[in-house]
């Protein structure tokens, strides 16, 4: 089976594509949801970041307050550092316990699984291709800006906090751009399914 990653900046639509390739029937990991599942209450992850961290960092009702340590590691290179420590080697544990599950449970050749952070982690070279979802810079600040209620200064902020896209689209064995309308993503995906199924 071959493992793919997909990636692109943040506000790329990524997890949008995603759910376009999983309806075509290709098996996929999003990777937002293992990183949450790291860090859950009872988890051993849970219980180094409030170590690490601190109380000001969760909520009442004990799960990790992911919008206040999101701008905490924006901000502080060093606490961004000391996060992806406790929790990216049980992130990248849990991806590899996936395709193998994959692997021995499905008929599928490929399956894919989102990897945000791809470049920025050095981890292209563990998959056999790479998929890279991307729009225009403009077009990523202004979903941000939406999504996640951050000022215009804040979002370019977290834009300039990645590997710039034009990097990952040069290294990336597909693109799927997201400009254009959501006909049109979808018809980006329905052929980049189609060959990835007829591949040998």
């Amino acid at each position: 089976m071959k493992r793919i990653a997909l990636t692109g900046g943040i506000g790329t639509g990524k997890t949008h594509v995603l759910r376009m390739i999983r309806r075509n029937g290709i098996p996929t990991l999003d990777a937002d949801q293992v990183s949450r599942a790291v860090v859950d209450v009872g988890q051993p992850a849970h219980h180094t970041l409030r170590q690490c961290f601190g109380d000001d960092y969760f909520l009442p009702n004990q799960q990790v307050n992911r919008a206040a340590l999101a701008k905490l590691v924006f901000d502080n290179q060093t606490a961004r550092a000391q996060l992806e420590s406790i929790v990216h080697p049980v992130i990248r544990r849990l991806i590899d316990d996936w395709f193998a599950r994959c692997a021995d449970t499905t008929s599928n050749t490929v399956a894919i699984a989102e990897i945000p952070l791809l470049y920025e982690t050095n981890r292209a070279e563990v998959f056999d291709n790479v998929i890279v979802v991307s729009c225009a810079p403009k077009v990523q600040v202004v979903r941000i800006i939406k999504r996640d209620k951050l000022s215009a200064v804040d979002a370019q902020y977290r834009l300039a906090a990645q590997l710039p896209i034009a990097r990952k689209i040069a290294a990336a064995s597909w693109v799927v751009r997201t400009d254009g309308t959501n006909t049109e993503t979808a018809q980006q995906v329905d052929r980049l399914c189609l060959a990835l199924q007829t591949a040998q």
